[in-house]
């Protein structure tokens, strides 16, 4: 089956993995099944040892399952071998992380083309590309400043900026307000719903409801296992 036929971003069919822990073994993932079209804005949830940091990581192509399949952009990804991984990884997975983890000596634009470096695009492409992902994040005006000269919020947008510079079919953002202040967190949740609109499929990580509620749909995990999924607001609406 190809997935990407129906629509699909992700497409993730009794997943199952597990860690060995002393004598006994952990079941973090029990069977999940969950299918994200392309477009949608998706909230993960789930209190500590709920699997939804095991989720994230076999999501975002870091770790692999020990059953059943996960299907990225109609790619049968649960199977790959790491060197394959890596490459779909790069090309179809835009990350936003908690801490931003931005090089400290380099500037705005040097960061967001990083992983562009990294593809083999060409010097001249890859600046073009960067200062483009920067200006759709509303920091033009930034692109030769480094991290410290940049606020919190502002270096959050640098790394949405990096996150997007690929053109990914999935940004996947694990707590991206989590280390920000309250104003400064919804003005990163303001980008998100604008880069939402503009297309881009997004699943966000997060512990915080309030946080979660920005998105149109919240999968809640418990024990492994997908507790409930539900709607927050249809597509399109305030």
């Amino acid at each position: 089956m190809n997935a990407a036929a129906a629509g699909e971003v992700i497409l993730i069919r009794q997943l199952e993995r597990s860690f060995p822990m002393g004598d006994t073994v952990i079941r973090a993932l029990r069977g999940v099944d969950i299918s994200i079209r392309r477009g949608e804005y998706v909230a993960i949830m789930g209190p500590s040892g709920s699997g939804k940091s095991t989720l994230m990581n076999i999501i975002g192509c870091l770790d692999r399952p020990d059953g059943g399949e996960y299907w990225l952009n109609g790619n049968r990804v649960s199977n790959l071998p790491d060197s394959r991984l890596a490459a779909l990884r790069n090309r179809e997975i835009g990350f936003i992380f908690q801490t931003f983890n931005l090089l400290a000596r380099a500037d705005a634009l040097h960061n967001v083309e990083l992983p562009l470096i990294y593809a083999g695009v060409p010097r001249r492409e890859r600046l073009e590309r960067a200062r483009l992902a920067l200006e759709k994040v509303g920091l033009q005006e930034r692109i030769r400043h480094r991290p410290s000269e940049l606020s919190g919020g502002q270096r959050q947008r640098v790394a949405v900026a990096r996150a997007l510079v690929t053109r990914p079919s999935l940004l996947l953002a694990d707590e991206p307000t989590g280390n920000l202040d309250s104003i400064t967190a919804q003005d990163i949740l303001g980008l998100f719903a604008e880069l939402h609109a503009a297309g881009n499929t997004i699943v966000m990580v997060t512990h915080d409801s309030k946080v979660a509620a920005n998105a149109h749909r919240t999968i809640r995990l418990l024990d492994g296992r997908i507790e409930s999924d539900t709607v927050n607001r249809q597509e399109g609406s305030s």
